[in-house]
């Protein structure tokens, strides 16, 4: 059997091009596991980050996908769209935990990093926690924005901290109403 290839698409947003990477060994119908996302038209930055064994041989461009479906309507003000979308991504045992505990993060309701790490279940790991969340490949998906300094600054984001202060007000602009 013929090994199929990734796929990956963009959407506009308010601060630049989204692009999704997706696989169809999805455990549901409709199948499309994120594999990595981001703020960039370029789809070799968001290949980089796909961990070694889980990175696509080859990926082709794709008019649409489910994932860009719930992209746009988190965009249109749905915060928990993001929600339902699968996601793969490899790494040692805590920051696969740590990417699972993000996902938990509500919308609207942000955490520290210090508080993230309790999460985790690892309450003096904050600086491992914040590695979790620099390491993220699923960027929106696994939600590491809502995350934190510990004196409520925006910290760091792959993406930039404007994009990083966009998410986070829009996601409290609207999570009242999907509250």
């Amino acid at each position: 059997m013929t090994p199929r290839p990734a796929r990956f698409a963009s959407v506009g947003t308010p601060t630049g091009p989204f692009t999704v990477v997706v696989t169809d060994s999805g455990t549901h119908p409709g199948g499309d596991v994120v594999l990595a996302s981001g703020w960039t038209d370029d789809v070799a930055e968001l290949l980089r980050v796909i961990h070694k064994s889980l990175r696509p041989v080859w990926v082709e461009r794709a008019e649409r996908m489910p994932a860009l479906d719930a992209v746009e309507a988190f965009l249109a003000g749905d915060v928990a769209a993001i929600d339902g979308v699968e996601v793969k991504q490899r790494s040692g045992p805590f920051l696969q935990d740590a990417w699972e505990v993000l996902r938990t993060v509500p919308a609207g309701q942000p955490d520290t990093y210090a508080s993230f790490a309790a999460r985790c279940g690892r309450p003096s790991a904050v600086r491992a926690a914040a590695n979790a969340c620099a390491r993220n490949a699923a960027a929106l998906f696994v939600p590491c924005h809502r995350v934190l300094g510990s004196d409520g600054g925006l910290g760091g984001f792959r993406w930039g901290t404007p994009v990083k202060r966009w998410l986070l007000d829009h996601e409290a602009a609207h999570a009242t109403v999907a509250a």
